[in-house]
C-alpha cells in the first residue's frame, strides 16, 4: 500500500506482522478512523499498538476498559472531593475550577501537541453503551467542559485502536465508524517469524519440534481453550531455560501447564496418553 500524506506503518522490530494487518493500520491513519481489532485471545491486539507507536515514533496513550468503565472518564474528570478539601483546609484558590480538571486518556490524546497513537483496550469489558458514548467525539474529535465553559479539540487526529475479544457485539452505529481486522491466527510458516523475533538464537531442531507439538495440541477439539501465541512464546522461554532437549518436546510436552490454561483442558490431557501418526498427535482415553 502506497503512503499519500501520511505515516505509513511498515511494522516494528518486535512484532511480525502479515501484510493484510499493515494494510488495515494504513488504511485506518488514511481515512482518520478508529482501527478495531479482533482476534484470539494471545494473537497480539494490544501490541499491535504498541508496534504502531515504536514503528511511527509516536507516543502512546493506553486506556484500559473494565467492566465499571465510564466514556466520561475518557474525556476527563472534574476532582469535587479534593476543591471541597481545599475549600475547607487548604490555602489555594478553589474558585479555578480548571486547575481541579483532570483530562482522561482521550482527552489526553486530543491535547496533545503531537500526533499520539491511542490504545482503547477491551472495549467491550465496559457497559454495552459505552462504544455509543463515544461516537460523537470520536467523529467530532472535540468535546466540551461546562464546567470551565471550554472545548477540547484535537490538534492531531490520534491513531486510534481499539481491541476486541467479541464478549459481546458492538452497536452497529460504532462499527460503521472502525476499520475493522481480524487478527487470523498465524500459520506456521509466519509463527516461525514470531518465534524468532523473541529467540533469534534458537536451535531449528527445538523450534520445529516446539512448533510441531503446538500446532498438533491446536488440533484437539476437546479444548476448551487452545494455546495461544502468547502460551507458545511462554513454552518456548520454559523449554530453552529448562534445558530440554528437542527430542523429548514431542514425547513428553514437558511444561504443559504453560501452555493450557483451563482445568479442564489439563485434566483431559494428563488423562489421556498421546500416540503419535506421522505428524500429528492423537488423543485416547486410557
Amino acid at each position: 500500500m502506497k503512503s499519500d500524506g501520511f505515516d505509513q506503518f511498515k511494522g516494528s522490530s518486535d512484532y511480525v506482522t502479515s501484510e493484510p494487518l499493515r494494510n488495515a493500520v494504513n488504511v485506518a491513519i488514511a481515512l482518520g478512523r478508529p482501527l478495531l481489532i479482533r482476534g484470539e485471545p494471545g494473537t497480539g491486539k494490544t501490541l499491535l499498538a504498541h508496534s504502531i507507536s515504536s514503528g511511527l515514533g509516536k507516543k502512546l496513550i493506553v486506556w484500559n476498559i473494565k467492566s465499571t468503565t465510564k466514556a466520561q472518564e475518557g474525556l476527563y474528570v472534574y476532582d469535587t472531593v479534593q476543591r471541597l478539601n481545599d475549600s475547607r483546609f487548604g490555602d489555594r484558590d478553589v474558585s479555578d475550577i480548571k486547575q481541579y480538571i483532570k483530562l482522561g486518556k482521550l482527552g489526553q490524546a486530543f491535547a496533545s501537541l503531537e500526533q499520539v497513537v491511542l490504545l482503547i483496550d477491551e472495549v467491550d469489558k465496559a457497559d454495552i453503551e459505552f462504544p455509543n458514548d463515544l461516537l460523537n467525539e470520536l467523529d467530532e474529535m472535540s468535546f466540551h467542559i461546562p464546567e470551565t465553559n471550554e472545548t477540547i479539540t484535537a490538534i492531531h487526529r490520534p491513531i486510534s485502536v481499539i481491541t476486541s475479544n467479541a464478549e459481546k457485539e458492538l452497536p452497529d452505529a460504532f462499527l460503521r465508524r472502525c476499520i475493522f481486522h481480524y487478527i487470523e491466527f498465524p500459520d506456521p510458516e509466519l509463527m516461525e517469524e514470531i518465534v524468532q523475533v523473541h529467540f533469534p538464537n534458537i536451535k531449528n531442531s527445538l523450534l520445529r519440534e516446539a512448533l510441531k507439538t503446538f500446532y498438533s495440541l491446536r488440533e484437539i477439539d476437546e479444548f476448551r481453550k487452545k494455546p495461544s501465541t502468547s502460551e507458545l512464546i511462554d513454552w518456548i522461554r520454559a523449554l530453552i531455560v529448562g534445558g530440554i532437549p528437542h527430542e523429548n518436546v514431542s514425547k513428553e510436552i514437558p511444561f504443559v501447564g504453560t501452555l493450557l490454561k483451563k482445568e479442564t483442558d489439563y485434566d483431559y490431557f494428563v488423562n489421556s496418553h498421546m500416540t503419535r501418526i506421522g505428524s500429528t498427535f492423537i488423543t485416547r482415553r486410557q
